[in-house]
Formats: C-alpha cells, structure tokens, sequence
C-alpha cells in the first residue's frame, strides 16, 4: 500500500496539497445516493434478515431508515460534498452508503460533520451509529471506541509551501514550527522523529492549510491519502517524500457492542469478496493514485481492531 500511495507523491510532486478530515459544526448533512455511485451500490451487498437480530443496532437502524455517520463534508476524494447536487461523493461516503444499504436495504446516510477532537463524543453518546473519517486504529482511541476493520491503510506525509528548501524528511522538521491537526496522530510522529520541532496545532485540516499558506508554520504533517487528494486543487503546495508511517482506517462504533462490531466485520468481508470495496476505490481514490487497487487490510489486523 505505501508503494501504491508513494505513486501519488511522485506523480503529483509540484502540484498542490490539501487535507480534510473535517471539521466545524455543520448540522447532519443527507448523503443518498445519486446515480454517479448507482452502478457500484448496486453491487454491494444486503444482510439476511436473520442478521437484523431483535433488539440489536442494527435493527435500531433498520427500524430509523437511516445510518447516521460521522464524516467530513470537505475531504475531496474521501468524503466531500457536491456544491451543486449536494451528494456526500468519495471513498468513505460510499462504504457509508454500502453500509446502509446492508442494513436498511437501501443507501440512506445521514453524515453529520465532525472534527477530530469530537468524534470519539459523538460515538459515546449516540449522535452518530459509526464513523467513516479516515480515523486511524491507535491503542489510546481504542480505550474510547470501538474499532471495526481496518477497512484501508495510509501513511502520514509532510505538506509544505512549493519552493520550500530544506525538508526532505521527518528529521529535518527538527527547529521548526510544524502544523498538525489537533487529536491526530501526526503529533506524536513529529514528537518522535523531531524531538525539537515547534509543534502548533488547529482544529480542522483546512485550518491547518490556511496556517501553511500564512506561514505560521514551514511544514504541515498529515495522512498522505488526505495530502494528495487535494493537489490538484492548489498549485501553491506541495507534497515532499513517502509516507514514514503505516496508519489503519478503522469504522468507529460505540464500546462494548460487540455483536455490531461482528456485523460490521462481516459486512466489510463480503465487500471486499465481492469486488465492492476494489470498486469504491477506483472511483475514488484511484483517480488520483496510479495503478490497480491495493489489497485491502486484514480485518483485526492491527491493536486496537
């Protein structure tokens, strides 16, 4: 996978790069499919009834009609919303949809837009049912969430200002003021690789641009995925090296539903046998990163899943 992504740094060196895991406080945002995304939520699988088990969560949302998420409305190629049809498009928006479509029988999503440091708060207390928000599997999360998955594996880069001379690597943030989005886990890689980097953190990822642009910091470290997703968007940035770490993807459930967590799994598998999740990819993120889609992680794979 981290040869695969590299492919993005190499290609798209020079060109701009943004991040978004979201942010702000936007209200709940409908993301019903349209029929850009028919073809590959045609495809993708429905539970048996018998796995709507009396009194689950999954009933509880086979009985609501909707599958409530926690996402971003800002993340090109992940999870961002259509200014002119108003459709949530992306990778994480369309595992969301398969996902409803599991349960409910059809793609009914309602994505309410989170932050960072309040998805683990809206797990807890029942605002959303699971969150799809590029949320990396980390043994400190876990003691707050459950994981299922993983469901992709990425990797964190640094983002600079094009032109910029003297990064080449982690290292050599070492002196400097560094910008990283705050509960990320960009923050404790700079920590370790760069004891002496001045690290100043924001809210949101386009916080976090903004800051770049307005050099309140020489360099912004965030998951590459996110980084090259947005360098088509803005020439005035770029992408530097190969991701220097392995971050899982998991789908944030509440703790201690142990039986949603197996549904979730099984529905994850099936989607991966069936070719979905490949698909979901190629729409997505595979537009910008060359080459077929990458192996999808083990399920439990990692601490923390």
């Amino acid at each position: 996978m981290r040869k695969m992504v590299a492919v993005v740094a190499v290609s798209l060196l020079g060109l701009a790069a943004c991040s978004s895991t979201g942010g702000g406080s936007n209200p709940a945002v409908p993301g019903d499919a349209k029929p850009a995304a028919s073809g590959l939520l045609a495809k993708a699988p429905v539970a048996d009834a018998a796995a709507i088990v009396p009194g689950s969560t999954m009933e509880k949302i086979k009985q609501r009609g909707e599958l409530l998420v926690g996402g971003s409305l800002d993340a090109p190629l992940l999870s961002q919303q259509n200014p002119v049809s108003g459709e949530v498009e992306g990778f994480d928006a369309s595992m969301g949809k398969a996902l409803a479509k599991y349960i409910i029988g059809e793609p009914k999503v309602k994505i309410v837009n989170s932050a960072s440091e309040t998805r683990e708060a809206l797990i807890g207390n029942g605002t959303v049912d699971v969150v799809f928000q590029t949320y990396t599997i980390t043994p400190e999360r876990a003691k707050q969430v459950a994981f299922a998955g993983p469901y992709y594996t990425s990797g964190l880069s640094i983002a600079v200002k094009k032109g910029t001379t003297g990064i080449a690597k982690p290292e050599d943030l070492n002196g400097k003021k560094v910008i990283a989005g705050a509960n990320t886990p960009a923050i404790a890689a700079i920590k370790k690789l760069a004891p002496q980097a001045e690290i100043i953190t924001f809210g949101s990822d386009p916080e976090c641009m903004q800051a770049l642009k307005q050099d309140r910091g020489v360099a912004y470290v965030q998951d590459e995925t996110l980084l090259a997703a947005n360098a088509q968007k803005d020439p005035t940035v770029q992408v530097i090296g190969n991701p220097f770490t392995e971050d899982p993807y998991g789908i944030g459930l509440k703790h201690g539903d142990e039986q949603f967590k197996k549904f979730v799994n099984d529905w994850l598998k099936k989607m991966q046998d069936a070719g979905v999740w490949q698909q979901a990819w190629k729409d997505s993120l595979g537009t910008v990163v060359k080459g077929e889609a990458p192996a999808p992680p083990a399920i439990g794979s990692v601490p923390g899943s």
